[in-house]
C-alpha cells in the first residue's frame, strides 16, 4: 500500500531510533534531575529561565502549568520540581512559529514528524488559517478569524452540533467564560480533560460522600500515620508529592503502593534540594508494595477490607470505627455481609496478592489512627473504576477516616487546574442548582439536557451530528482513545479550532476549515488595556491560587485566554447580549465578581485574593457534612468482578515516560525505568518474554481485542521489567490507538486505558 503523501498522519510516526534498555532506578530525584532540568532551561534561555523559576509557584507569582499537587502554606524560594521546570522552559521556548514556519511546512508534511519533534519548534506567534482545501496554514487577523468562527456557530441547525473542549491548564476565569459563552449560545457540551482521566473518581465521590472532590489538606499528611499510594506514580507524574512522602516517612508514617509496576518514586526519594538526596542518600518510602494484576485493586481492597471485618469480629469490634459507622453511614450490615462472604481464594487468584500481604495492609491499618488513600489514573481509567474507588471510600468508612485531621480521601489529580475546570461549570452534567444560579445572575435561559463528554462527542462528529469543535488548549486528538477513529471523526467537522501555545497533532487533523489561535503561558504577563490582569487556579486539594506571570509575551498577537473567549462571544452573541463579554476582558475582576455571585466559596474571592493571594474552599465532608440523598456515607456491595484473559492474551495499560507530561514529550528517555533513545516499547515480565521465546529488543506488534475488532500499534520493542505474569505497560498516545472508543468505565464513561486486552506477536518485516 502506497502510502498518501498529501494524507496528514493521526499518530507519531514510527521512530528511526532504536531504544535501549538499561537497569531502571531505584530512587527518584538526585542530581539527574537537576540535570535535565538545566538541560531544559539552557534551550528557554538561562536568564529568562531562572528568573520565572523563581517566580513559579510563589504567592507573589504564578501558578505551575503541570500538575495539581499543592504548595505548602510557607513556601521555600524552589517551589518546583523537575516536571514542572521543564513546563516553564517549553512556554519560554524561543522559536516562533508564525507566517513563514507553516509556509515552508505543509500540514501533511508537519504531521510526518514525532510529536517530540512538534513540541521543540517554538510559540505559536499569530493567528493561522487553513481555508477548505488548502495545504498549508495561512495568517490571518484576529478579526477575520473570530469572525469566521461567529459565521460558522451561527450557521449551525442547532447549538448542540458544536462542541467546547476544554484541559486541565485553563484559569478559572477562563474556564467560568467559556461554560458561560456555550450554555449562552444554548448547548451543555463542555466535554473536559477529567472526562478520560479522574472523572470515574468525581462520579464515585459524588455518589458516596456527596460530594466530588477530595477531602485531605496538604497540612493531613504531616499527621497521618498511613499512607496508600494507588495506582500513581508520583515520580513522574507530580514530583513535588515526594518532598510531602518523604517527610511522612522520615517521621514514622508508614506508606503502603499499590501498583503493578515498580517505580522509582514509590520505592525512595533522593531530594535534590537537600546535600543527602545530592550524594545519593535516599530517604525510604513504600516499606509494603502490593504488586497488584491490572485489573486486581477491585479484588484487594475487598480483601482488605474483609480482613479488617474479619478481625473486628473475633475481637469485638476492634479496628474499626463502630461510632462513625452508626452516625454517619448507611448500608453498612449488607456490605459487610457480602464482604465476608467473599473467598480469600477468589480475591487472591483476583488480585495476584497473597492472603499473607493483604492480612499485613490489613494489620498496619488496625493500628494506625489515621489514614489517607491516595490514587491517581492506575484506578480510574478501569471498566470497574467506580466499584474500586467505593471500596477505597468503605476502606476510610470502616475506621472513621475522614472529618478529622491527618485522615481522608486523596484523588491526586494530574493537571494543574483540571478541578478548577469542573468548579467553574466545565462539565456536560450541570447541577439544577448551578443552572438557576447563573439564571439569576444572567438573564438567560440556561440549555438543561445533559451534554457530550468526551467519548459521545466523538461519536457525535463521526455521525455527522456535530459540525464545530473548539478546543481551549490541549491535545485532543492524541489524548483520546482510538487514535484512527478520533482523527477520522475530526475531519468531519466544518470547522475545527484549537486555542494553543504550542505545535501539537491535534492542529494537523483538521475539519475542512481550521483555525489556530495562540494564547499566552501561565508565566507570560497579561496586560488588557495596559493594566495588568491576574487569574486564579484551584489545586487538589480546594486551595484557590493567584497567578501573575510576568514574563514578555512571545509576540504582540497572542492573547490571553479570557480574551479570545469574551471575543467570540462577542462577535458570536451579538453586541447586545445581556453578557458584558468586552468589559469581562478588561478586568477579570469583574468575571470575579459573577463567579462569586454563582460558585459557593467564592463569595469574597477578590478580597481574599488581595489580601492573602489565596483562600480554601469550603467542604462539607471535612465537617462529616453528607450532602447525599440519605444525609449519609453510603456503603455500595459491588460484585468482585475481574477481567478475564485467553491463553495468549496481555492485559497492558497505557503510562507516561519520564520525559512526559500529559501528551506532551519533553524527550526520548525515561530514566526511572532504564529507556534511552526512544519510546516505543513495552514493559512485559521476565517470565512472560522466556515463555514466549523473545529477547529484550525483539521488535512487536500489539494488537488489541475488543468486542470482535481489532487495532494495531506496530513495531515496539520488548523489555524486560518487574511486572505482574500476563501484564504488560507501553507509553501513550502511541498506544492510544489500541483503547476501544466503547470501552468505558461503567457510570463515568473514562475510557478504559488500562486494562486492553493485546496479543503480541513478531512484527512484520517492511
Amino acid at each position: 500500500m502506497i502510502e498518501d503523501p498529501d494524507r496528514p498522519l493521526a499518530q507519531s510516526p514510527i521512530e528511526s531510533e532504536v531504544p535501549h534498555a538499561t537497569s531502571p532506578a531505584n530512587a527518584a530525584g538526585g542530581l539527574a534531575s537537576i540535570g535535565s532540568s538545566l538541560k531544559q532551561l539552557r534551550s528557554a534561555g538561562p536568564l529568562r529561565s531562572i528568573r520565572a523559576l523563581l517566580q513559579l509557584n510563589q504567592s507573589d507569582g504564578f501558578d505551575c502549568p503541570g500538575c495539581a499537587w499543592p504548595e505548602p502554606d510557607v513556601r521555600g524560594r524552589f517551589e518546583f520540581c523537575e516536571q514542572g521546570a521543564r513546563a516553564v522552559a517549553e512556554e519560554l521556548n524561543p522559536g516562533k512559529l508564525g507566517a513563514a514556519f507553516f509556509s515552508e511546512h505543509s500540514i501533511a508534511d508537519l504531521s510526518r514528524q514525532s510529536d517530540y519533534w512538534l513540541t521543540q519548534q517554538g510559540r505559536l506567534v499569530e493567528p493561522l488559517w487553513r481555508p477548505t482545501g488548502a495545504t498549508h496554514y495561512q495568517p490571518i487577523t484576529w478579526d477575520a478569524a473570530l469572525d469566521q468562527m461567529a459565521q460558522v456557530l451561527r450557521s449551525l441547525k442547532s447549538p448542540d452540533e458544536a462542541i467546547f473542549y476544554t484541559s486541565g491548564r485553563t484559569s478559572n476565569e477562563a474556564a467560568f467564560l467559556y461554560q458561560l459563552f456555550a450554555r449562552a449560545f444554548g448547548t451543555n457540551n463542555l466535554p473536559d480533560s477529567s472526562n478520560m482521566c479522574h472523572e470515574s473518581s468525581s462520579f464515585a465521590v459524588k455518589a458516596q460522600l456527596g460530594s466530588s472532590k477530595g477531602t485531605v489538606l496538604l497540612e493531613d499528611f504531616a499527621q497521618a500515620d498511613l499512607i496508600f499510594l494507588i495506582g500513581q506514580n508520583p515520580g513522574t507524574n507530580h514530583p513535588r508529592m515526594l518532598r510531602t512522602l518523604q517527610e511522612a516517612a522520615r517521621r514514622g508514617c508508614n506508606i503502603i503502593a499499590v501498583n503493578p509496576m515498580r517505580e522509582a518514586g514509590l520505592t525512595a526519594f533522593n531530594d535534590p534540594q537537600e546535600l543527602r538526596g545530592l550524594l545519593g542518600l535516599a530517604t525510604p518510602l513504600a516499606h509494603l508494595f502490593l504488586q497488584v494484576k491490572l485489573g486486581g485493586d477491585l479484588a484487594l481492597f475487598k480483601g482488605i477490607n474483609k480482613a479488617i471485618l474479619e478481625y473486628a469480629d473475633r475481637h469485638q469490634g476492634s479496628g474499626i470505627d463502630l461510632s462513625f459507622i452508626a452516625d454517619y453511614t448507611d448500608g453498612f450490615e449488607e456490605y459487610k455481609k457480602a464482604v465476608l462472604a467473599l473467598s480469600w481464594g477468589d480475591i487472591e487468584g483476583q488480585s495476584g496478592v497473597s492472603e499473607a500481604q493483604i492480612k499485613d495492609a490489613a494489620q498496619q491499618y488496625r493500628a494506625a489512627k489515621r489514614v489517607i488513600c491516595c490514587w491517581a489514573m492506575g484506578i480510574t481509567q478501569h471498566q470497574h473504576a467506580v466499584a474500586t474507588i467505593h471500596e477505597i471510600i468503605h476502606l476510610l468508612m470502616l475506621g472513621g477516616h475522614m472529618g478529622r485531621p491527618g485522615a481522608g480521601l486523596c484523588p491526586v489529580r494530574g493537571h494543574s487546574n483540571v478541578q478548577g475546570d469542573r468548579t467553574m461549570g466545565i462539565t456536560v452534567f450541570p447541577t439544577t442548582e448551578f443552572l438557576d444560579q447563573l439564571e439569576q445572575v444572567f438573564p438567560i435561559k440556561m440549555p438543561r439536557t445533559p451534554g457530550l463528554h468526551v467519548v459521545s462527542a466523538i461519536r457525535a462528529m463521526a455521525a455527522g451530528d456535530a459540525h464545530v469543535f473548539v478546543g481551549l488548549g490541549g491535545n485532543f486528538l492524541s489524548a483520546s482513545p482510538d487514535t484512527e477513529y478520533t482523527a477520522a471523526a475530526l475531519q468531519k467537522c466544518r470547522l475545527t479550532v484549537q486555542i494553543s501555545t504550542k505545535l501539537n497533532r491535534s492542529h494537523l487533523i483538521t475539519g475542512a476549515q481550521a483555525l489556530i489561535l495562540p494564547c499566552l503561558g501561565r508565566s507570560e504577563q497579561d496586560l488588557q488595556r495596559g493594566v495588568p490582569q491576574c487569574v486564579t487556579t484551584e489545586n487538589s486539594m480546594g486551595y484557590i491560587n493567584r497567578s501573575e506571570g510576568q514574563a514578555p509575551p512571545p509576540s504582540p498577537d497572542v492573547r490571553s485566554e479570557v480574551a479570545i473567549v469574551a471575543a467570540l462571544a462577542h462577535k458570536t452573541l451579538g453586541p447586545h447580549s445581556a453578557i458584558p463579554w468586552i468589559e469581562f476582558a478588561n478586568d477579570y475582576n469583574l468575571i470575579r465578581e459573577s463567579i462569586a455571585a454563582v460558585v459557593p466559596g467564592f463569595e469574597r474571592v477578590n478580597q481574599e485574593l488581595a489580601l492573602h493571594r489565596g483562600f480554601y474552599l469550603p467542604h462539607p465532608v471535612r465537617g462529616r457534612q453528607f450532602k447525599t440523598d440519605t444525609g449519609h456515607a453510603h456503603f455500595f456491595v459491588h460484585p468482585l468482578t475481574t477481567p478475564t484473559l485467553k491463553h495468549n492474551q496481555f492485559a497492558l495499560m497505557t503510562v507516561r515516560s519520564h520525559d512526559q507530561f500529559n501528551t506532551t514529550i519533553y524527550g526520548l528517555d525515561d530514566r526511572y525505568r532504564g529507556i534511552h533513545n526512544g519510546r516505543r516499547v513495552v514493559f512485559i515480565n521476565p517470565d512472560d518474554l522466556a515463555e514466549l521465546g523473545w529477547e529484550s529488543g525483539t521488535q512487536v506488534d500489539i494488537t488489541s481485542h475488543f468486542n470482535g475488532a481489532r487495532r494495531l500499534a506496530p513495531k515496539f520493542r520488548v523489555v524486560p521489567y518487574d511486572l505482574p505474569r500476563r501484564c504488560l505497560a507501553a507509553y501513550y498516545p502511541e498506544t492510544n490507538v489500541l483503547v476501544a472508543l466503547d470501552h468505558v468505565a461503567e457510570g463515568s464513561f473514562t475510557p478504559v486505558s488500562k486494562f486492553v486486552v493485546v496479543t503480541l506477536s513478531l512484527a512484520e518485516l517492511p
